[in-house]
């Protein structure tokens, strides 16, 4: 049976109906084809009624009729009504970029479809396949569906096991210029495909493949071209932005795994000094987080729920301003307090950023470890390092960046004493958040 990708991959399982009613019949995939949208899936049993390919050249004014189940209110599978609706195609060359797939061409016709057809089939009136049903514009009443003559050669390989530009993702392609964040959104991923073994889970977005940022112009087209010319089985770099940690992953398809593309926990994690507790063991971790603002709600970060002595009064001197710490005294006073500073200004841009970082100098009192370039999802900007502070272990962080367009700053302090400071440097790294626009 063909259907197409979007409607099977990732699936725990695949049920079919047919016209001869009675339990439903389990199914398996054989291949599919992500950047087509196309799949073959193999039904239990034999025998079953099968339609054939239209092999006539399709004109443009053919009369076509699309059938199924398209989506509906009914609450169970036995409620859903069959449809049958008809039209003519109205153009042969349609584009058929989409968020979800990346068609070079297809038919366009109006025997409307909707949401539940999703890779029936559009036949002409001997019940001959014309085309794949994949997509419809409901506001426009345009409706789409990949031409038999392009669908049957992959289906073929697909039949045989094989997938076809696909490394095991049910995707879309996601974009928001307010957050500067593009890519494609994982909606599920194929068990033991290329994707699954990278470490990709439901809910990531990956904003580049081989260093090419995704999705910018809010179709899968750029992320389908990478695979058409690397191939699905070629190593591949990948970025991920894990979503709901607001962790940036790095790795590789068919190759090295995701990992966090930077973390002070795993950078430095032997350079302090884990602080025993009352048992005499390690404290090891932050359990918990809480999300904090300044005075002005400008200003939102998440910090550890021990560091509940909150300041976010306005920094005449800079701007919106939020200091957090477990004594806030004893952090600005002492190299023996964690704690952080997030403060914006409008005033600057990205050209001030090593100005920013210059007003920071501890050199009488740490090491000088150095600086580096430092992005995100949503900032660019410089971090600077200061090490053995006060002839301690602490370690002193000040990050100076701005959003992508560069017209305010942000500048962020970390102190951090003990292992699981790092971990908290590295949420708020992830989580820190100016609107100054």
């Amino acid at each position: 049976m063909v259907t197409n990708n979007h409607v099977v991959t990732g699936a725990a399982l695949l049920r079919v109906y047919t016209s001869n009613g009675g339990e439903p019949l389990n199914a398996r995939i054989l291949g599919v084809s992500e950047c087509s949208d196309l799949a073959v899936i193999q039904l239990e049993g034999n025998g079953h009624p099968a339609l054939s390919f239209r092999e006539d050249a399709v004109r443009t004014g053919l009369d076509v009729f699309a059938a199924g189940y398209p989506a509906s209110d009914a609450s169970t599978i036995e409620e859903v009504d069959y449809t049958l609706t008809r039209g003519i195609v109205s153009s042969l060359t349609a584009g058929g970029e989409t968020n979800w797939a990346s068609v070079d061409k297809v038919l366009e016709h109006d025997a409307r479809i909707r949401g539940g057809n999703s890779g029936g089939p559009l036949v002409d009136e001997n019940g001959r396949v014309v085309a794949v049903n994949y997509a419809g514009i409901d506001e426009s009443d345009q409706n789409f569906a990949i031409a038999a003559a392009d669908a049957r050669p992959i289906i073929e390989r697909l039949a045989k096991g094989e997938n076809v530009e696909s490394i095991g993702v049910n995707g879309q392609a996601v974009t928001d210029a307010a957050e500067g964040v593009s890519g494609i959104w994982v909606a599920s991923v194929d068990s033991g495909s290329p994707a699954d073994k990278a470490g990709l889970r439901p809910g990531d977005i990956i904003t580049q493949l081989e260093g090419l940022v995704l999705a910018t112009d809010g179709t899968m087209s750029d992320y389908c071209d990478v695979i058409r010319t690397q191939g699905p089985d070629a190593t591949m770099a990948i970025e991920v932005l894990r979503y709901d940690t607001q962790e940036i992953l790095e790795g590789q398809l068919n190759g090295d795994p995701l990992v966090q593309s930077f973390s002070f926990a795993q950078e430095f994690e032997d350079d302090v000094a884990p602080t025993p507790n009352n048992s005499g063991s390690s404290l090891d971790t932050y359990t918990e987080y809480m999300t904090v603002s300044d005075d002005s709600g400008l200003i939102t970060v998440d910090i550890p729920v021990e560091w509940s002595d909150v300041n976010g009064s306005f920094n005449e001197s800079f701007g919106p301003s939020i200091w957090a710490a477990p004594n806030i005294d004893n952090f600005s006073e002492t190299w023996e307090t964690p704690g952080i500073k997030v403060e914006a200004t409008a005033n600057r841009t990205i050209a001030d950023v090593d100005l920013t970082l210059d007003e920071i100098d501890f050199s009488e009192a740490c090491t000088n470890a150095g600086r580096e370039p430092y992005e995100d999802t949503l900032y660019t900007g410089t971090l600077q390092l200061w090490t053995d502070c006060g002839g301690t272990d602490a370690i002193y962080i000040v990050l100076a960046a701005a959003p992508f367009d560069g017209n305010y700053l942000i500048r962020v302090e970390i102190q951090a004493i003990e292992p699981r400071d790092l971990d908290a440097a590295d949420q708020v790294l992830n989580t820190f958040v100016a609107d100054l626009d």
